[in-house]
């Protein structure tokens, strides 16, 4: 790479050193709250992997002695939860088309019916990070196979999704002493593969570290350390919360990591003197007991639809996390059947004010989902093959080998995991039209939206105890 291209992009600071330094400033003042960060943070990570030429390669990663940094960046300026007026600012200068909010929802809505349908298990899925880290590849696709990328991400070209994804990327971060929204993306290059040199473009580099904030390193695939670094990242961008294993093949030349971490408070916290155990009935018919936090409103909103309620409960930094409860003798994935039913889950029903009253079992379990099969069913093809163009990257023969991710989510009496609006509205006058029981004592099922309507995280609670 050119000296005034790497003096113009990089920095000889390193992510970690900016995130020990924002530690240490907010050490005092987080006391409590450090002590609930890894049982109330969703966390997920989502690799795409790239062979060469011919060769069948399975999924590799990593680095430690052999880590060679090739751009660092420098995350956005945080800003104090109740700082208002930094956040409108920020806002400001980095518009969201609303189009590209939809675009998004849309991708989480059909990746999610895919993903989470049927499951019959614990589930948890982060449609964002999975978005991220096909925006990168596909800001170096060309032709058919950018197409076809460009076709589910609901995006016609690549320069405007990349110029979006770092509006985005700027507008949900935050990193304060009440919570934490991080997107982190890594780019692992091998420049030389069993003898045959690899030429990666500058272009790609720089622009990925641009729009998407995305650090790259130089690394060695053949060498079993590679993968106990790449591990090593995703676990110091995820609080601890994930830790994969990556496999090395020394036929791999790139991995395109993406990273989301995210905890918060609740805007009105469960008492943990209410917390009680209580009978959780599984799908199967049995029954099991689990801790339940209960709380209930005189006037909030809810939303009641075709088998199902809904109800959000707000985040101290203007996010919600979105709770679906199906109507007795209706399963989740009855209502998971199509894109269009899970869009009318999270958008639709009937909308009333009353009373309502919060049962929720408290759970944390983690998520491991293989991706490829997915993301060939909803029309990316040409990525796959060994005929993909992604000259964007490098002019040597390339294609994605595989996609996987894992994710992490827990809540508690303090806090949950999710980007959430400031707190559910209370009527300023008059009775209440209606009430709304939300006793999640049997599966339902869950998301965590942004400010703007964003969906972060979506999933399936089948069995709270389960990890």
């Amino acid at each position: 790479m050119k000296e005034k291209k790497l003096f113009d992009a990089i920095t000889d600071v390193h992510d970690e050193l900016i995130e020990e330094a924002k530690e240490t400033k907010l050490k005092k003042k987080t006391k409590k709250t450090k002590a609930w960060q890894k049982w109330t943070a969703v966390a997920a990570c989502a690799v795409l992997v790239f062979g060469m030429g011919m060769l069948f390669i399975k999924d590799g990663i990593g680095t430690t002695s052999n880590i060679k940094p090739i751009l660092d960046v420098i995350y956005p300026k945080a800003y104090a939860f109740d700082d208002n007026n930094a956040a409108r600012e920020v806002r400001e200068q980095n518009p969201v088309d609303d189009s590209f909010i939809t675009a998004l929802n849309d991708f989480s809505y059909k990746t999610g019916t895919l993903i989470l349908k049927e499951s019959g298990e614990n589930i948890n899925y982060s449609p964002l990070s999975l978005y991220y880290a096909l925006s990168i590849a596909a800001s170096g696709a060309r032709n058919e196979t950018a197409d076809e990328i460009l076709a589910l991400l609901g995006m016609a070209d690549t320069q405007v999704l990349s110029e979006q994804c770092g509006n985005l990327y700027r507008a949900l971060y935050f990193y304060n002493e009440i919570g934490k929204l991080k997107i982190a993306n890594s780019l692992w290059i091998d420049d030389d593969m069993n003898g045959i040199p690899i030429v990666f473009k500058d272009d790609f580099v720089e622009q990925t570290a641009e729009n998407f904030y995305a650090s790259s390193y130089s690394v060695d695939f053949a060498k079993e350390e590679t993968g106990k670094s790449m591990a090593e990242w995703v676990a110091n961008n995820t609080n601890g919360t994930l830790s994969p294993s990556f496999e090395v093949n020394p036929y791999q030349i790139l991995s395109i990591v993406n990273t989301v971490y995210f905890y918060d408070q609740w805007s009105d916290r469960f008492d943990k003197d209410k917390t009680a155990e209580d009978v959780f009935y599984l799908s199967d018919g049995s029954e099991l007991k689990c801790d339940f936090m209960n709380q209930s409103f005189g006037s909030a909103g809810f939303a009641k639809g075709g088998g199902f309620t809904r109800a959000d409960l707000g985040l101290k930094n203007a996010g919600r996390m979105v709770f679906i409860l199906p109507d007795e003798g209706i399963s989740p994935y009855e209502l998971l059947s199509s894109p269009e039913q899970m869009q009318e889950l999270f958008e639709g029903g009937e909308n009333s004010y009353g009373e309502v009253t919060w049962k929720i079992p408290k759970f944390s379990f983690s998520s491991k989902l293989p991706l490829k099969k997915v993301l060939i069913s909803l029309g990316i093809n040409s990525a796959f093959n060994i005929d993909a163009d992604f000259s964007g990257i490098t002019d040597t023969p390339a294609y994605i080998t595989d996609v996987r991710q894992e994710t992490h989510i827990a809540i508690d009496e303090k806090g949950v995991e999710a980007s959430a609006f400031t707190e559910i509205q209370f009527a300023g006058a008059g009775l209440p039209e209606d009430r709304a029981e939300m006793i999640l004592d049997r599966p339902f099922i869950y998301g965590i939206t942004a400010q703007n309507g964003s969906l972060l995280f979506v999933g399936v609670c089948e069995n709270p105890v389960t990890k």
